[in-house]
Formats: structure tokens, C-alpha cells, sequence
């Protein structure tokens, strides 16, 4: 999700609700301790030269259970976090405390923000001789397709 997205997410809802790829949500007394821009600079192992920017949302909570962020003030947030940061309109990966810091994806699903997993990768696979997973099609979609498309009438032959 962009930073533009969750802005107008935000702008059609009086709660605020982030739930965590195993169902759970994240306790309602949490607060937004830190937006910014991390940029990621590096090489792969294949030699190639990368950037990645990102815009960081960190999600915290504490023992104070009177004080929930409201939408509006969240959109405040952001707002002169952009103004302050030139911050662009990038994708926004979620930092939050579990048993270590996790770093998540973000989607909507029409009432509460959703944290999705992410993984590593090699971004070099070719380089480092990694074969590439072919797609599995049963026999019976290619023996369909065959059928379908290979009759005298269908002139494919």
C-alpha cells in the first residue's frame, strides 16, 4: 500500500484497527512512534546494484490505555511527515515489536489495516545457479486445452 492509500483509507473511517497476518489485532492503545523514508542501497549477490525506497510506519504500544489515535490525527501524522521528509509516494512496510521487530506489508480490507508477511529472496537467482520453479499444470488442463483448440474445425491443424 502507498502512502497515498492509506490516506484515503484513513479520511473514511472513526477507528483505527492494524491485525496482524495471524488474526490477532494489535491492541487498540498503540501509537505510530516514528514515519520516515529508509533507503536501502546494495549490491546482490549476483553483482547488480539496487535501491529500494520505502515509506516506515513504527507501530508501539504501552501501558497507557487512554489514549487511542484517532484517523484524523494519524492523517495529520503523515501529512507533515511528507512536508517535513519530502516524503514521495512510496510503498509502506509496518515495523512492530513481537518476540523480535517484524517488518510487514500493509493491504486494507475495509475496516482494518492489515499487516501481510514478507520474505527474503535472492534477487539473483541466474547468478547463482538457483533453478527457477516451473509452474505445475495438471495433464488434465493441458489434455482440455488441447482439445478445445485442436479440432479439424478449429483450424489449428
Amino acid at each position: 500500500m502507498k502512502l497515498s492509500e492509506i490516506k484515503r483509507h484513513l479520511k473514511n473511517l472513526s477507528t483505527i484497527g492494524f491485525q496482524l497476518p495471524s488474526g490477532e489485532l494489535v491492541a487498540s492503545h498503540f501509537h505510530v512512534t516514528e514515519i520516515g523514508k529508509v533507503s536501502k542501497h546494495f549490491i546482490d549477490c549476483g553483482g547488480t546494484l539496487r535501491e529500494e525506497n520505502l515509506i516506515n510506519f513504527q507501530l508501539w504500544e504501552a501501558n497507557d490505555y487512554n489514549h487511542r489515535l484517532h484517523p484524523e490525527k494519524l492523517v495529520n501524522i503523515i501529512e507533515l511527515s511528507e512536508e517535513v521528509l519530502k516524503l514521495e509516494d512510496l510503498e509502506i512496510e509496518v515495523e512492530y515489536q513481537g518476540e523480535t521487530i517484524g517488518k510487514y506489508g500493509l493491504d486494507f480490507d475495509g475496516i482494518n489495516f492489515l499487516l501481510t508477511t514478507t520474505q527474503t529472496d535472492c534477487l539473483a537467482k541466474d547468478a547463482c545457479g538457483i533453478p527457477v520453479e516451473k509452474t505445475k499444470v495438471a495433464l488434465s488442463q493441458i489434455t482440455k486445452a488441447v482439445s478445445n483448440c485442436c479440432t479439424p474445425e478449429s483450424g489449428c491443424c
